[in-house]
């Protein structure tokens, strides 16, 4: 873990401008900042960046938050990573803390591997480059191949030479640990003796999303009937295969824009693509896909293409690993390469236009492809074609989300109308497979779990909720995050000469009851906390770069306000006089029932005045959110009464629906409004 310490010297010295700057050029717009998104293609700039605020927001895609998030999102670093890469920006030593022992000998051990690797990728760059062996015979087996200079450069690709221990004799001298070497995978013990593990191989570095390599792929150049063409890191403390995708550095932006992830076999297929400008393209290294690096794929974009080998054992391959990339939500389509070419010929026989335009024309659906594959296999063989129906249906109940129901209706009524069987039927086949997953999970799950789901649907049922309920609880969630966004803003401020906005808020809020929202919730608890322990720090920054990623994306989307104050607004409402400032603001408070809570704030935007309004708006969210309430409250209460009960449950009923009636009417007193309904 990062200390405490070393987290508030970079925060403290954070620029946003020189941040994003750094990767988006931006122009100068009012007190703000505005460029071209780069997170979605565009040419018309929606990129705002606010340096007051330290927030950016893009209106195109929505895409908004701090420094911290921006490198997260746009170099898809973890939390603790885009740290890290702000620290070395800014110069700033980083202090780590650690839980126990073992923790700290894991990431020195870790440390140690990255460091080690990061050496022999130079060894092996400056072997392939510099040295008349790797010239001979490393160089010009990948210029045969057809790869430039430059593309073997950016993916830092070398040569290991045939030396016996060229590259252990230099990294000693260097006085890296023999251990770390053998744990690496670079150094191998043969009788007593270190040698090299790579001897006479062209050598990719596998990189991590940062960068960083993890680890090596070596492939043969001489003819050896005993030994493998290929030879992997073995799995360490930093390369666990499972979880790595070749080229997901080099392809990470290309992915984000493009919005579909290309899939191959091998390192060169990669290579050459990206040479060929097909850049949002990542090889699984000839494994079967496993869940996490599916859901690698899946932080980059929700479509898949697998480009494989059209031959069986190409087919094959591609077809692995599908019910788990259905079961990560990824859209899955598949492009086999024609004859007995793969992705790093056919690109280099056809050219780049044409090769895009076969994968797009080409494209088959996964699911009725695979059905395709296994009818073919299974001929007239009734039992086979039993498995096959049986197969497919259980491929389909692995759609699983819910925004994807309509997409397995449609794949059981292909499905059934290819196989020709009755569509109930197939229907009734891939629910029992949903049950029986259902079954499997359930018994899974902790049995207090289990009866709080059902707790909560029973009380769903029980509440009868209709349209106008929920149109009242989304205007709820609108209102609980106003004052969440107050909060945040005016928090610090002094109410009166004893009490903070804070306070005033936390006093009005005592009944628990008011917020429903559970993000709400925490940031309420979470700001009370901090008054209590640390109030030196209390403020919408410390939220806006909180270590809770949920706190951070919260107070990101409350503080970003779209909308400044104009030269003619200022002007127009400066010479108004004091009877027509608040002839405005009455017509304001009128008119703010009937118009949506998103024409509310932009209202709320334009009336960014130079006076001092802290207290009334403070005091018109309150009353706002329990407003809001009371409206739900008295929809609950008129349900209940259109149900059948005894006449006491009758009265109850009334006498609650005159109470909140008569808690309405003081509400819209104190706040001046008329509610018409």
């Amino acid at each position: 873990m990062i200390s405490p310490n070393t987290i508030q010297q970079i925060l403290g010295r954070l620029d946003i401008i020189d941040v994003i700057g750094g990767f988006v050029k931006l122009k100068k717009r009012g007190t703000n900042y505005l460029g071209l998104c780069p997170f979605h293609n565009e040419k018309t700039p929606s990129f705002t960046v606010s340096p007051s605020k330290e927030l950016y927001k893009c209106f195109g895609c929505g895409k908004a938050g701090n420094t911290v998030s921006f490198i997260m999102e746009h170099e898809k670093y973890s939390y603790v990573e885009a740290l890290k890469w702000l620290a070395n920006k800014y110069g700033i030593e980083i202090e780590e803390t650690f839980q126990n022992d073992e923790q700290r000998q894991q990431m020195l051990v870790a440390d140690s591997l990255y460091i080690v690797n990061a050496f022999a990728q130079q060894f092996f760059s400056n072997a392939l480059f510099e040295t008349e062996e790797g010239q001979d015979i490393g160089l010009s087996y990948l210029k045969e191949r057809g790869f430039r200079e430059d593309i073997i450069k950016k993916f830092q690709i070398g040569y290991s030479p045939e030396q016996r221990d060229a590259f252990t004799k230099e990294a000693i001298a260097k006085q890296y640990n023999a251990e770390i070497l053998i744990r690496a995978g670079l150094s191998t013990n043969r009788n007593e003796q270190l040698v090299d593990n790579y001897r006479g191989r062209v050598i990719f570095p596998i990189h991590n999303h940062s960068g960083k390599v993890l680890g090596f792929g070596a492939r043969i150049l001489k003819s050896n009937d005993k030994a493998p063409k290929y030879i992997n890191t073995p799995e360490n403390e930093i390369y666990i295969k499972s979880k790595v995708l070749y080229g997901s550095y080099f392809a990470r932006q290309s992915i984000d824009k493009a919005d579909e992830c290309l899939l191959v076999e091998g390192y060169t297929d990669v290579v050459s693509l990206h040479q060929a400008g097909i850049e949002n393209v990542v090889a699984s290294g000839g494994t079967s896909l496993t869940p996490d690096q599916l859901r690698l794929i899946r932080k980059y974009s929700n479509n898949l293409t697998i480009i494989y080998d059209g031959d069986a054992a190409g087919v094959k391959a591609a077809l692995r690993g599908l019910d788990l990339a259905l079961e990560e939500g990824l859209n899955v389509k598949l492009v086999l390469i024609p004859g007995n070419d793969d992705p790093d010929s056919y690109v280099n026989k056809v050219g780049a236009s044409a090769f895009r335009d076969f994968v797009q024309k080409n494209k088959k659906d996964f699911i009725l492809f695979q059905l395709e594959v296994s009818l073919k296999d299974a001929g007239n063989d009734s039992s086979k074609k039993s498995e096959v129906v049986n197969r497919i249906a259980e491929t389909i109940s692995r759609i699983n989300k819910a925004e994807d129901f309509t997409k397995q209706q449609d794949y059981i009524k292909q499905c059934a109308e290819i196989l020709k069987i009755d569509e109930a039927g197939m229907h009734s086949l891939v629910n029992k497979f949903i049950r029986e997953r259902i079954s499997t999970l359930e018994r899974k799950l902790p049995a207090e779990e289990a009866k709080q789901f059902g707790e909560n649907a029973k009380q769903t049922e029980e509440k009868d909720y209709d349209d106008a309920t929920f149109s009242l609880l989304f205007k709820d969630e609108l209102q609980e995050k106003e004052v969440a966004r107050i909060l945040l803003e005016y928090g610090i401020k002094k109410w009166d000469d004893t009490r903070l906005v804070a306070d005033y808020i936390f006093e009005e809020l005592m009944d628990e009851s008011l917020i429903d929202n559970a993000d709400v919730v925490r940031l309420i608890a979470a700001f009370k906390e901090l008054l209590k322990n640390n109030p030196e720090t209390a403020g919408q920054n410390y939220f806006i770069y909180h270590t809770d990623t949920k706190l951070s994306t919260l107070a990101v989307s409350l503080l970003n306000a779209p909308y400044e104050e104009s030269e003619h607004w200022r002007k127009e409402f400066s010479n108004a006089s004091g009877y027509q400032k608040k002839l405005f603001e009455k017509n304001y408070e009128d008119f703010i029932n009937t118009v949506s809570r998103e024409n509310e704030e932009k209202l709320l935007g334009y009336l960014n005045m130079d006076e001092d309004r802290t207290n009334e708006e403070v005091e018109s969210a309150i009353h706002y959110l329990k407003l809001r309430k009371i409206k739900r409250m008295l929809l609950e209460n008129q349900l209940d009464l259109e149900k059948q009960h005894s006449p006491e449950e009758y009265h109850m009923l009334h006498q609650t629906h005159d109470h909140l009636k008569r808690m309405e009417m003081e509400l819209t007193k104190k706040m001046g409004a008329v509610i018409l309904k």
